[in-house]
């Protein structure tokens, strides 16, 4: 079953009838009804003050697509779209793209901010669930991977995510994963776990019970080339992935003059105890750099 919302088209055929995952139906429909009724809320809105409706609608999000190569003749699978706040951008480089998402409402707001584009389609259910019929030049994970126990029903569900990837790539086909790294230096400083809220928690040991994890960046790069990828190559955003102002590439962190803003978390009280711009001056031309910044965007290629 198909519903068109302007020229986005959206696929029910694997939505299970419940949205499985929430910010709270109140600031989800707040959210959906400013996509559908207002114009301009991309570049400011005075609902911006709260972390939610700032975090699915700034066009700050789009930054992280920049590194990216697409090429206006690649196929994108975008998996775990949410409200579209990098689609529209990924669909402005691309020939196509295809959006998987769990929930129908948020699948809504991609749909709605996004009418005017005509190479969009979003299937609304679990990917693993999907059946796609092609193979892609791209596929994005953009804070996407860490959920995976959600995704993927299997004793090892982050490599059997990547596996599966693997698998709806073309030959020579690029995957980018956007992802906290559980040693950023942000959560040395006091910064409670993006995903759980509290601190030290990615540093000390995720939990089973948690059904979430992220890694180092050893450990993502591990993760990728034994499970379908060949090479990889890592970019660096700052803050962190979710409102990137910066994003450096590996040939360069080492030895460039960092300068961010170190503001991040928006959503919940921060006990900093440390100035994270003077610490990672001090770490110039140190390879630490690479296994201190707060998220990767990491390039991986299919052999």
């Amino acid at each position: 079953m198909n519903e068109n919302i302007g020229k986005v088209v959206l696929n029910y055929d694997y939505y299970s009838g419940e949205d499985l995952y929430s910010d709270g139906d109140e600031i989800e429909n707040k959210i959906l009804n400013i996509v559908k009724d207002e114009e301009g809320y991309e570049y400011v809105h005075e609902a911006y003050g709260n972390w939610a409706v700032m975090y699915h609608l700034s066009r700050q999000r789009e930054n992280i697509i920049e590194p990216m190569e697409i090429k206006n003749t690649d196929e994108v699978l975008e998996i775990g779209a949410g409200m579209g706040a990098v689609t529209g951008a990924i669909a402005k480089k691309c020939a196509h793209v295809d959006c998987i998402e769990l929930s129908k409402r948020r699948s809504l707001v991609n749909a709605y901010r996004h009418k005017e584009l005509e190479n969009i389609k979003i299937f609304v259910g679990n990917f693993q669930d999907v059946q796609l019929e092609k193979k892609y030049d791209v596929i994005t994970l953009i804070g996407v991977l860490e959920y995976a126990y959600h995704y993927i029903e299997s004793s090892k569900p982050y490599e059997d995510f990547l596996k599966i990837v693997s698998s709806c790539l073309k030959p020579q086909g690029r995957l980018y994963i956007a992802i906290e790294n559980k040693l950023g230096m942000k959560y040395f400083s006091g910064y409670h776990e993006d995903h759980l809220g509290r601190p030290f928690v990615g540093i000390e040991g995720y939990h089973k019970s948690d059904k979430v994890k992220t890694f180092s960046k050893s450990q993502l790069e591990h993760l990728i080339l034994e499970n379908g990828f060949s090479n990889t190559y890592f970019y660096y955003p700052f803050p962190d992935y979710k409102l990137p102002a910066v994003i450096y590439s590996e040939d360069v962190i080492d030895t460039i003059e960092l300068e961010f803003p170190e503001k991040s978390n928006y959503d919940m009280p921060v006990l900093k105890s440390f100035n994270m711009n003077k610490a990672f001056s001090s770490l110039k031309g140190a390879s630490e750099r690479h296994m201190l910044a707060n998220s990767f965007l990491v390039e991986a290629k299919k052999g």
